[in-house]
Order: C-alpha cells, then sequence, then structure tokens
C-alpha cells in the first residue's frame, strides 16, 4: 500500500468513477484499475462496488474514512523532508555571547525568521568557553562569540567577521570623566568593575594591564557584562564595556574611549570543524549572520 495508490483511490471514491480518477491524476484508466485490484489483493478484501455506479464495501468505507488522515500526513511529511533538505526547514541550536545576544541579534533573527518561517531557532546565552564545550558536545550547533582557547583550536572551526569596540563607562560625577580619552593607567585608583574570570573581556584587560608594569586595580566582580552599566549608574565604580551598549548613554553615565588597542575583541562564527560546511538550514543561518554581522555592518 503506497501513497500513490491511496491517493488513487480516493479520488475513485470521489469522483465516483474509474475513469474521471484517471484524467484527474493524468493516468490511462488500465493504470488506476491495476493499482485497486493489487490494493484489494494486498488487503485481501474488495473495496469498491463495479457497476453502473462504484460503491463502498464496508471495508472500503473502513479504508478510506482512515486513508484521509494518513495521506495528509504523508503529503505534510514529504513537503517537511524537502524544506528540510533545501534548508528552508529545520531546527537550528545558536549559542552566542554578550553583547551580541542582546543587542545585535534581535533584530537579525526577526528578519530572517519572517524569511524562513519553518526554521525554528533555540538561543543559548553564554561565555565563549561554556559554548565551545557545548559545540564539541553536539548540543549547540554553532555560536556567535570570541575565538575559542586555542586548545579547542583543531577541533573548532571559527571565522572572524567583526571587532568589539570598548569603551570606558563611568558616573557623570567621576573624576575620569573630565578627561577627553582615558589611559589604562589612569584606573589605578579607582574601583574597575570586572566580569567572571572566565570571560574572555576581562583576560584581554588583565593582559593589557599587565603589559603596564605597575597597574594595580581594585575591582569588584560582576557576572553580567549587560548588568555593568546599571552598576556604573549607581555610583559602584568604572566599567570597561563593549561601545554598542552604552549608545545611548545611560542616565547619569558618561564614557570615553580608551587610548591604545585596549580593547578590541575579535568575534565571529564558531562552530565544530567536522561539521563544516554545515547543514542546509545552518548554512542559510551562517550566511546571513555573516551577511549583517561583518566588518563595517555590525
Amino acid at each position: 500500500m503506497d501513497l500513490k495508490t491511496l491517493k488513487t483511490f480516493q479520488q475513485i471514491v470521489k469522483y465516483g468513477s474509474f475513469n474521471r480518477a484517471a484524467q484527474d491524476m493524468n493516468y490511462v484508466q488500465s493504470t488506476v484499475t491495476m493499482q485497486i485490484q493489487k490494493l484489494e489483493s494486498e488487503l485481501g478484501v474488495q473495496l469498491l462496488e463495479r457497476g453502473k455506479e462504484i460503491g463502498l464495501t464496508e471495508a472500503g468505507r473502513l479504508l478510506y474514512d482512515q486513508s484521509i488522515q494518513i495521506v495528509k500526513q504523508m503529503e505534510q511529511l514529504q513537503t517537511n523532508i524537502t524544506d528540510l533538505k533545501s534548508g528552508e526547514a529545520g531546527h537550528l541550536r545558536l549559542g552566542v555571547t554578550e553583547p551580541t545576544a542582546s543587542y545585535r541579534l534581535p533584530g537579525i533573527l526577526k528578519t530572517f525568521m519572517s524569511m524562513y518561517p519553518n526554521i525554528r531557532i533555540a538561543v543559548e546565552i553564554s561565555n565563549t568557553p561554556v559554548l565551545s564545550e557545548r559545540i564539541l558536545k553536539g548540543e549547540v550547533d554553532m555560536a556567535l562569540c570570541t575565538a575559542p582557547e586555542l586548545g579547542m583550536g583543531t577541533e573548532l572551526y571559527f571565522e572572524p567577521l567583526f571587532q568589539e569596540e570598548f569603551v570606558a563607562l563611568l558616573p557623570g560625577n567621576h573624576p575620569l570623566s573630565l578627561r577627553e580619552r582615558i589611559e589604562p593607567e589612569d584606573l589605578q585608583g579607582y574601583r574597575l568593575l570586572i566580569t567572571s574570570a572566565t570571560c574572555p573581556y576581562r583576560r584581554k584587560l588583565e593582559m593589557v594591564l599587565q603589559e603596564k608594569g605597575s597597574v594595580t586595580l581594585d575591582t569588584m566582580e560582576v557576572g553580567s557584562m549587560t548588568a555593568l552599566k546599571f552598576y556604573v549608574e549607581s555610583g559602584l565604580g568604572v566599567a570597561l564595556v563593549p561601545k554598542i551598549m552604552v549608545d545611548p548613554e545611560s542616565k547619569g553615565t558618561v564614557n570615553r574611549e580608551i587610548s591604545g588597542s585596549l580593547i578590541h575583541m575579535t568575534s565571529g562564527i564558531l562552530c565544530k570543524a567536522s561539521a563544516y560546511p554545515l547543514q542546509r538550514a545552518n548554512q542559510r543561518l551562517y550566511a546571513y549572520l555573516k551577511q549583517e554581522l561583518k566588518e563595517g555592518h555590525a
């Protein structure tokens, strides 16, 4: 019993005629006749009463009633598989770090999902080390994040897309707010609000400050980058944050450029090396993210 035969059977019932069913399905009548004979032989029952008018036997009525839903489900399944193969449908698991998760991704996904309504996307927000591990375990398909640790370089594929520019965010009445630009050593003597020890942004900051030699810092750890500006608003200290987070400035704060290369972090798309190139739906999202986040566009 196959889908074509069930559809033929339903068309015969619909029109009450082998000939009309054959015309509708672009078959010769002998093909329709053979299909029904084969179906009756497989089931071991007569399905149709032949005569001047075509009628259903009890078994035929049972098959007709239950085959309606079967055919619909099979047609939908065929459509879903076709969409999956073409990249028009799928279920994607996307990891992302802040600030991209809150400040860039929502608008990008809104447009993408309106273009591909049958692609479902689950978003996981975490730091780069966690997302790298989840990609390797197959729990996340790809991620928008900073470059992974060097030890994972052979197992992961990373494509850089843009530079995250950082600024110093200060309370409006902070002494450093009087300066147009801030040197890293200017931070000495003031409380610096920093993120968790695993955050790549924090590690880059520490490396830059260590290069200055004598810089020591009074720090307060705040585990969420997106929360930093609210702690600055409350006067708890100074924070180095992505520029995208402070445009426009929050009430009661000012931001200042930082001299030198402190801090520009490279962000891009990360996936498992063995999974590249990605599956069709992943490829569509991958290409769209590249288009929207490439340097100069982000």
